[in-house]
């Protein structure tokens, strides 16, 4: 007897498991320059992995679980190194550049991506589920960009007009 039906079997129940409890969304949302500024994510947990640790250099990873992450703009956001995203809707990768460095790919359907650096720094504690935050500065002109799990935050500075 062959274990190739027992094993297809128990792979379609765990797709199957999957897919009936996708990870939960998550939305970062913040009020700057007058203008909104959204992020839609999925919140995958860490379940004991390092998974920014096992990113490889150059693969982009889409920021999340399941649908993919969204950036919705009313602002133009200028980030350092004259780094400039316009008003609209993007879809948001991340991709480890080196060991130690990300940056995050805005992408409009067509054209190439927006690549905006990320300043890693350690967090005294663990994040277990992913999460993104839209943090404005007290006179709502600036902002910053963070994305945290595990113990590292990775975090673009904007202004917002």
């Amino acid at each position: 007897m062959s274990l190739r039906p027992a094993v297809t079997i128990a792979v379609a129940l765990s797709l199957a498991a999957a897919a009936a409890f996708p990870a939960d969304r998550g939305e970062a949302k913040a009020t700057v320059a007058g203008k909104a500024v959204s992020i839609d994510y999925g919140r995958p947990s860490l379940q004991g992995r390092d998974m920014l640790g096992q990113a490889n250099v150059g693969t982009p990873w889409r920021m999340g679980a399941d649908s993919p992450t969204r950036l919705k703009t009313a602002a133009e956001l200028s980030f350092s190194q004259g780094v400039v995203v316009p008003p609209g809707e993007y879809v948001l990768t991340a991709t480890k550049t080196a060991p130690d460095k990300w940056q995050i790919d805005v992408k409009r359907e067509s054209g190439d991506p927006i690549e905006v650096p990320l300043v890693s720094k350690a967090l005294p504690a663990s994040v277990e589920t992913f999460t993104i935050e839209l943090t404005p500065d007290k006179d709502k002109t600036k902002g910053e960009l963070t994305l945290k799990w595990g113990t590292t935050a990775l975090s673009a500075p904007f202004t917002a007009r």
